[in-house]
């Protein structure tokens, strides 16, 4: 499985990845070398959605369509969800 996820960083914006462990992955963001570099200086980066998809093909297509989206429409999925 592998999961599409939209992280909240400390400064208030919106990072976006996909990964087959969520748990890990957020943990990366947040402690570790392996964490992007773009979260590695805000830190600390709290999870706010998610999707699961079948394969990396999916997961990383929706990755790019999420990518594009303004602001306010990730805001509006995030909320969607809640």
């Amino acid at each position: 499985m592998y999961y599409l996820y939209i992280l909240e960083c400390a400064d208030g914006t919106l990072y976006t990845g996909i990964t087959t462990d969520l748990e890990r992955r957020l943990e990366e963001h947040n402690s570790s070398e392996k964490g992007a570099k773009y979260t590695r200086t805000r830190r600390p980066v709290k999870l706010c959605y998610s999707e699961v998809y079948e394969d990396r093909s999916s997961a990383s297509k929706r990755e790019c369509e999420v990518k594009k989206m303004p602001r306010a429409q990730k805001l509006r999925l995030i909320e969607e969800s809640l």
